[in-house]
């Protein structure tokens, strides 16, 4: 009998960029919509990894273009770093825990994986901005070697490092608790967003040269170093060049390193990761019992502790709060520190966690049948969407009190205080009223697994509950906004405190208005709301 030869690394390699390719193909024939999206997105990151390129090449001869390109590749490098755990299932192609059942040694199946990872927007989008980076920075035919060095390592110790950290992390990413580290990215994305325009300001006051210091120490990290390398051969450095090269190369080792071991690791012992969820959870069990001692008795206490409990335990519900509670403090507060804010813009917190009002029922999915159960009467329902309210208002109240003090802290603008709260209140209350009767009119369904948050089909009934019931809860205050303008304009400033109690009374009546409005649709509708909620 003859054995077959063993398979070589090429013939491994070239398999799963085959299946890479199949996989990815075969996903766009799934639908016309996925492939539209795929496209467009392909074309946005293209024509964005052009213009980026031609920037780059643009600050050829520029004093500072050393720290514009060493640093543009230190955040590209953090980019790789951080996304497979804010976006586990962005790839699942090259998810190690699906091979590990196939006869492949670690270290062949490394250099397979390195090139499969190779395939794709990203490092497409990688390549073009080290080229352009290294264009920028070469200045004569040593440094033009040096640069196609640079790049190609660069390239290859961002997707190393990405593999790595995703290899490290998979048992906990692919987890059911381990997604919820996906909710973080709401919150950097806005951290992020708010970060790069105050910088961005300042940058334009004071220039680039503020940025040189730190440029002189990322020009030592991988793989920023690399770029790095090509500077310092552009201005007669040969042995600082070959230290910043070795010291990247030295990089792109380790992570291949700790990338084999990790998989050496899934591929050889179980999976225990989800050992210590089976075990019971004292703590939470006294956490549970301690919060139901503080919430109201009856139905009332009961809603409000399962919603909280939502809060804490489900991930989209959790990414919701996490990603309104970070936008609602960053937005006024980093206005404040730009000195280009109001302390009307503390508004913006109450309004933030007001949108999380809407779509009540979305968030229990098909486990709203056992809430309809409970609900036989047009009480019943007023006395659900009561306890659904007052667990928001639990944490909305003291955080819009929160961030309007510091708002008003920052800017010195202690007079306007009181009138900032009660409008805080009414809007609160407005959105409130509204959320109760658009989740009762118009609920829709939201995907537990994937990053959607609207099932397909349904993207109109989102829109027409959110935006519409935004509209609708501005119309709503603007009785109290067009008292707070009256008193401004009239120059009656000396009054302006009294916003506070009436915009305090109003946000409660139009509260208790709205949900005694919504209460009957909600009893009435129980059957078309489940349907709604509950589709794939």
């Amino acid at each position: 009998m003859t054995t077959a030869p063993p398979t070589t690394n090429p013939a491994i390699t070239l398999t799963l960029v085959r299946l890479k390719l199949s996989l990815l193909r075969n996903g766009l024939r799934q639908s016309t919509g996925r492939r539209t999206a795929y496209i467009a997105s392909v074309t946005v990151a293209l024509l964005f990894a052009a213009l980026q390129l031609l920037g780059l090449i643009a600050l050829r001869g520029n004093t500072h273009a050393a720290t514009v390109c060493v640093l543009l590749v230190g955040v590209l490098a953090l980019g790789w770093a951080v996304m497979p755990l804010f976006f586990p299932s962005g790839d699942e192609t090259l998810d190690p825990t699906r091979l590990v059942m196939l006869p492949l040694r670690p270290r062949p199946l490394v250099r397979a994986l390195l090139v499969t990872s190779l395939v794709g927007i990203g490092p497409l989008f990688t390549l073009c901005l080290a080229a352009g980076a290294a264009i920028a920075l070469a200045h004569g035919a040593a440094a033009a070697v040096t640069g196609v060095l640079a790049v190609a390592l660069t390239l290859l110790v961002c997707v190393a490092l990405a593999r790595a950290v995703a290899a490290a992390n998979i048992r906990l990413l692919t987890s059911r608790k381990g997604r919820d580290l996906a909710v973080l990215s709401g919150l950097v994305i806005a951290v992020g967003a708010q970060v790069v325009n105050f910088g961005a300001q300042k940058l334009g006051s004071s220039g680039l040269s503020t940025l040189d210091p730190a440029a002189d120490v990322v020009r030592w990290i991988p793989p920023s170093a690399a770029l790095g390398a090509v500077d310092s051969v552009s201005e007669g450095k040969y042995a600082t060049a070959a230290a910043q090269l070795m010291l990247t190369a030295a990089a792109l080792l380790a992570l291949l390193a700790l990338w084999q071991h990790s998989l050496t690791r899934l591929m050889t012992t179980p999976d225990g990761s989800t050992l210590a969820a089976a075990e019971p959870d004292k703590g939470t069990s006294r956490t549970s019992g301690a919060l139901g001692g503080l919430l109201p008795a009856g139905r009332t206490g009961t809603v409000m502790e399962r919603s909280l409990r939502y809060v804490w335990r489900d991930p989209k519900t959790k990414a919701a709060w996490v990603t309104s509670l970070a936008i609602g403090l960053i937005v006024p507060l980093f206005n404040a520190l730009q000195g280009t804010g109001s302390v009307y813009f503390a508004c913006f917190a109450a309004g933030m966690l007001g949108v999380l009002m809407y779509n009540q029922f979305g968030q229990d999915t098909s486990a709203f049948w056992m809430v309809a159960m409970t609900i036989s009467s047009t009480r019943d329902a007023y006395v659900e969407l009561r306890g659904r309210a007052l667990a928001l208002l639990l944490i909305t109240l003291p955080y819009a009190a929160l961030v309007t003090v510091l708002t008003t802290a920052l800017l010195g603008d202690w007079p306007a205080l009181p009138e900032v709260l009660g409008l805080s209140f009414a809007l609160l209350g407005a959105m409130l009223a509204t959320g109760a009767w658009s989740s009762a009119r118009f609920p829709y369904s939201i995907p537990q697994e994937g990053y959607k948050n609207v099932a397909p089909g349904q993207a109109g009934l989102a829109w027409i509950s959110i935006f519409g019931g935004m509209v609708a809860a501005a119309l709503l205050c603007a009785p109290v906004l067009a008292l707070t303008i009256w008193l401004h304009a009239s120059g009656a400033t000396s009054w302006t405190w009294l916003l506070l109690p009436l915009g305090t009374v109003y946000g409660a009546t139009i509260t208790e208005l709205g949900m005694r409005l919504a209460a009957p649709r909600l009893a009435r509708r129980l059957p078309e709301i489940l349907t709604a909620v509950s589709k794939a």
